[in-house]
């Protein structure tokens, strides 16, 4: 059986130095031969990438490079943005695709989210492709159709395998910051359908492969829940990841 991934995503937060010490307490916490139960990626912002990657190439840890965010473009005039043959230098592996703060807050669009899982899987880096409905669209009873079309419209064009290889990320927008939290009967029910849905567009073959996260206020009191779950492969942990004490936990998948 296939470990879970479990991806912390630290957001705007942690200079160079701050990232260095908090992987390296992390190490502490949960070294090499302590990852058997679960992989995890690390997403510091991009001045952190480098100094995490000397971290653990130079300690040898048992962790996974990943970014937040790329452009769909190798090179050009866009300014501000990375480009995914970058990171992919750096030995980045993971890259997050379409985070709902991306789409809520930059305009990020689904047929800008399918460029980029594109584009990553081109560099032979994976993406983690993130699909969720606000409060009222679930208020309104849309949450199904809203993660759907989301999840049909980033792997289209993608072949059977390419969406096999992938991670699709389930974060309820509604149970982020809202003090509403999505029940792990919740998370299961949508997570479901997303793998129904990729069985639908790709073939029970690339449903079956493909990872389908979580992310919405993952704690480590609710990880072990969240992981029993049939089609809950994993979680996408936004600030408690900037803990290395309760990520570690979570990495643990709450023990």
């Amino acid at each position: 059986m296939r470990k879970p991934l479990i991806s912390g995503n630290w957001k705007m937060n942690l200079n160079h130095f701050e990232a260095i010490q908090t992987v390296q307490k992390l190490a502490y916490l949960v070294g090499k031969d302590e990852l058997s139960s679960a992989d995890v990626s690390l997403h510091p912002p991009f001045t952190d990438i480098r100094s995490v990657q000397t971290v653990i190439d130079s300690d040898r840890l048992g962790y996974s490079l990943g970014a937040q965010h790329c452009h769909w473009e190798e090179k050009g005039a866009y300014t501000g943005e990375v480009s995914p043959l970058f990171l992919a230098k750096l030995g980045v592996q993971y890259v997050i695709a379409g985070h709902s703060e991306r789409r809520e807050l930059f305009g990020e669009t689904d047929e800008m989210v399918n460029k980029k899982v594109a584009a990553i899987q081109q560099h032979e880096m994976t993406p983690i492709m993130c699909v969720g409905e606000t409060l009222q669209e679930r208020e309104a009873g849309e949450s199904e159709s809203k993660v759907l079309s989301q999840v049909r419209a980033g792997l289209a064009g993608r072949k059977p395998a390419q969406v096999g290889s992938l991670v699709i990320a389930y974060e309820p927008i509604w149970a982020i910051g809202t003090g509403r939290n999505a029940t792990a009967g919740d998370a299961q029910q949508m997570c479901a359908a997303i793998r129904h849905c990729v069985a639908d567009v790709s073939g029970a073959e690339a449903a079956t492969s493909v990872r389908v996260q979580y992310g919405g206020s993952v704690k480590a009191g609710t990880i072990a829940e969240l992981m029993d779950q049939p089609d809950i492969d994993g979680a996408l942990v936004g600030g408690a990841s900037l803990d290395p004490d309760e990520f570690a936990r979570i990495c643990k998948l709450g023990v």
